[in-house]
């Protein structure tokens, strides 16, 4: 940005005054980012992880359980957006962390009490049959990870994504998508799909706002973001590997279920939906 004496006196005061503006946006600026900066993710001694004004104790590694978040940690190549925030931990891990006692409380499954993130790069992602992947429209794949993802999926991973808006995000992960399983179509399932009945009936579903959209203006939705489309990907056999929501923001909906600020209807789709690709995932 650039800033643009009645003779030498006036020109000081009025350089003075500039000076003030200057440092006035400066402060803004930097306030701006802290507070952009609290929204994410920062850590502490012990692994303590700070987020909302919240503190979460680190994931327990040692802790048995049936089922576990596993969030996926993509690359982004460039593409970092603001203060190099890393997309594919956005809502992280707030989001979990309301979404999992909701998971243990509502089912019988035994869900580990803490999330993980698994790495794009890493075999490790085998040890986990669930992967969340949020906002795969900023996702860059690499020809290795593909075969990784590919090669997940058929021995009976499954894949849910999350929080991509728009026809160029689309475009992103159906690139994407297109490089796991190539030859297989995405499909917009029907209402009727046993996806939407494991556990609830989900026949009427709407589009779930990420805050942005309720109480932020930094994002408008546009024409091509006005419905939400739930989609998916599957195997030979018929199952479900990949499934896609599209157009909503079903991360930020478990991630602020505690707000009363945050409607209760899409709250509680959001929860529905998770849990019944948990148990299709599960069950299938």
């Amino acid at each position: 940005m650039s800033f643009g004496r009645n003779r030498l006196r006036g020109r000081g005061k009025a350089w003075r005054r500039a000076a003030g503006a200057i440092a006035a946006v400066l402060a803004c600026g930097v306030a701006a980012g802290v507070l952009l900066a609290a929204q994410f993710q920062r850590y502490s001694e012990g692994g303590i992880i700070v987020m909302d004004g919240r503190a979460f104790a680190p994931e327990n590694p040692k802790e048995k359980a049936e089922w576990t978040f596993a969030r996926f940690r993509y690359d982004l190549g460039e593409d970092f957006g603001f203060y190099r925030f890393q997309r594919w931990a956005a809502d992280y891990p707030k989001s979990e962390r309301q979404f999992i006692p909701g998971v243990t409380r509502l089912t019988r499954v035994q869900a580990r009490s803490t999330e993980h993130v698994v790495d794009a790069n890493s075999e490790e992602i085998f040890n986990y049959p669930w992967i969340y992947i949020e906002d795969p429209g900023a996702w860059r794949m690499t020809e290795s990870q593909a075969k990784r993802l590919r090669e997940y999926v058929l021995r009976g991973g499954f894949i849910m994504t999350d929080d991509s808006w728009g026809d160029d995000e689309w475009e992103n992960l159906a690139a994407g998508l297109h490089m796991i399983l190539p030859g297989h179509a995405i499909e917009d399932l029907a209402d009727s799909d046993e996806i939407f009945h494991v556990v609830y009936d989900l026949n009427d579903r709407i589009q779930v706002p990420g805050t942005r959209h309720i109480w932020g203006r930094r994002w408008r939705i546009t024409q091509d973001m006005g419905k939400a489309r739930w989609s998916a990907v599957r195997d030979d056999k018929g199952r479900i590997v990949i499934a896609i929501c599209h157009n909503s923001d079903v991360g930020d909906a478990w991630e602020w279920a505690d707000s009363p600020q945050y409607p209760e209807k899409p709250a509680s789709e959001a929860y529905r939906i998770g849990i019944n690709y948990i148990l299709y995932a599960m069950t299938h």
